[in-house]
């Protein structure tokens, strides 16, 4: 990464001390110079000062000097598509995220059964369908270890569930039960319910999971901030504000921490569209957003699922998904809300000055989503709304240059753009050598002059920036020595670091964050080395040392 030597300093007034200073660099600024410092100046929350040996004048009697000893500072890291009460509640429960196997998954649940008699349902989950063959567990695996309560376990990615005989009983899922329109029962070759509840079809046995109380959101949300802090993250979007599936409306946790002066991160809420409803959802929508916007939270944004996964092919398409023998099958994933509509809705909502938050995952899904951001352009001209699609598991060639030309943000989730198990055996023989091709396409996505933003989807996966800038310059995860995943789409340092940090700033109408510049927020992150001065191939080895928000510290090891 290129430096310079000049870097403008403009401090307020060189008698005033600054509350905190960091020096002894190097200091990375992220602007588009690239430019390097090695002291910061930090005066009632915000940058005062951007600059070298000069910077230490403001140093006075009671200002906490942070010694960077060559370690580098760096602007705090955003995550664009994060579900941190979710997050934390499963790692409070049945947690599953941290295993591999099948053998894992039954010991874990054995356990956690006998340790905690009371709980009415088994859940939690995080398992991971690569464990399984097909990527399809039984419920009888979870029969035979607890056949006397209920167990409803969601997998990793959050887009199925696995049940066993008694949930399902429970729902009355039956081989006579029709799948829902968004989503799929799994079943037999004798068509009997195998347990797994694909998308709209978890909310079956979902729903009469026991509601969680306040408290246990709030200490769900509490442990996710610890985690993200712990990882350098100041702010971030929780792609999900609203009541879907088993998950619970997070917006009261929300509340109630900035009421208590407990939430020290800044966070963008995505309201939730209701895929069963229309238009009419608007109006609530509004009256969320002016309750739910308050102090360090704001909710200006709404969160639209167009499709699902590629793995369990509900990933929308434009053409069908091959079968195990390498056929054209007859589905090519589910449009959860029906394209017209999508655009009518789109520029009615930013008609209302919302950002608009897409899951668009497959390339039909990705096309549906810039075809509605095109109308609502055509019909509204250009308001400053911001719109942003996430993961781009599948982008067609031609849909490439238009995130440059409509505005929309390309909002990126690095970690999957890698060999592994679940791309090797549960994706890429599905898509074809073609289409295959066409993932996570980050590098040609800059190279168009897309902006990026870069998140983690946890739960789903590690909330780690530093391991998904790793995936993202390397095309291969931390330690792997398997090939790298299509390496003509890597990022440069310079760009995967501006990705989590300006970019995502960007998405999160957090102007005044991002980079370190004179008049921005303090929210600063101090690394235990420089990863950029060393090999790629160990950027993901490099750990936060020290998290401030505000030019207060949430973090330090």
């Amino acid at each position: 990464m290129s430096t310079t030597n000049t870097v403008d300093i403009r401090p307020a007034s060189a008698s005033v001390a600054a509350d905190l200073v960091f020096t002894g660099g190097p200091v990375y600024v992220v602007d588009g110079a690239r430019a390097r410092a090695s002291s910061v100046a930090v005066r009632d929350g915000r940058v005062v000062a951007v600059g070298h040996d000069e910077v230490r004048e403001l140093i006075g009697a009671d200002t906490e000097v942070v010694d960077l000893a060559g370690r580098l500072l760096i602007p705090g890291f955003q995550d664009a598509h994060v579900h941190p009460v979710s997050g934390g509640i499963e790692m409070g429960q049945c947690d599953l995220s941290r295993h591999e196997t099948i053998a894992d998954y039954r010991r874990v649940i054995r356990e956690y059964a006998r340790d905690n008699p009371e709980v009415e349902w088994i859940t939690g989950g995080g398992w991971s369908m690569e464990a399984f063959p097909g990527g399809l567990p039984h419920r009888s695996m979870l029969d035979d270890i607890v056949p006397d309560r209920p167990v409803y376990l969601p997998n990793r990615d959050h887009h199925g569930a696995w049940a066993n005989g008694l949930a399902l009983r429970l729902a009355g899922i039956t081989r006579d039960t029709a799948d829902p329109a968004d989503g799929r029962i799994e079943r037999d070759a004798d068509g009997e319910p195998t347990g797994v509840l694909q998308e709209g079809a978890a909310n079956l046995v979902g729903r009469l999971l026991p509601p969680l109380t306040a408290e246990d959101q709030v200490a769900g949300l509490l442990r996710a901030q610890a985690v993200l802090h712990a990882l350098g993250i100041t702010a971030w979007q929780d792609a999900l504000l609203g009541a879907h599936a088993n998950v619970t409306d997070a917006s009261a946790a929300y509340l109630t921490a900035v009421d208590r002066g407990q939430l020290t991160a800044r966070v963008v809420g995505a309201l939730w569209w209701e895929r069963d409803r229309g238009a009419e959802q608007i109006e609530d929508l509004l009256a969320r957003r002016a309750a739910g916007t308050r102090g360090r939270l704001s909710c200006r944004t709404v969160k639209i699922m167009q499709d699902g996964i590629a793995e369990n092919f509900t990933a929308a398409m434009l053409s069908p998904y091959l079968t195990s023998c390498g056929c054209a099958s007859d589905n090519s994933g589910i449009s959860f809300i029906d394209p017209r509509a999508l655009r009518d809705h789109v520029t009615a909502l930013d008609a209302h000055g919302f950002q608009v938050h897409f899951h668009a995952l497959g390339d039909r899904a990705v096309r549906e989503a810039l075809d509605a951001v095109a109308a609502m352009r055509a019909a509204n001209g250009w308001k400053d709304t911001r719109p942003h699609l996430a993961h781009l598991q599948v982008v067609h060639p031609d849909d490439i240059p238009r995130f440059r030309a409509l505005g929309a943000s390309a909002n990126m989730q690095p970690l999957w753009a890698a060999h592994e198990p679940q791309m090797d055996t549960l994706t890429i023989p599905f898509l074809g050598a073609e289409r295959a091709a066409w993932q996570y396409p980050f590098g040609e996505l800059a190279r168009s002059g897309a902006t990026l933003a870069a998140g983690s989807d946890w739960p789903v996966s590690s909330p780690d920036p530093l391991h998904g800038i790793h995936v993202a310059v390397n095309r291969r995860v931390l330690g792997s020595d398997s090939p790298e995943f299509l390496p003509e789409q890597r990022l440069d340092p310079h760009a995967a670091l501006a990705a989590y940090t300006a970019g995502s700033a960007y998405v999160n109408h957090l102007d005044d964050t991002g980079s370190i510049v004179v008049g921005n927020h303090a929210d600063l992150v101090v690394l235990d080395r420089d990863p950029f001065a060393g090999a790629a191939g160990e950027i993901g080895l490099t750990r936060v040392a020290e998290t401030f928000v505000g030019g207060e510290r949430v973090f330090g090891r």
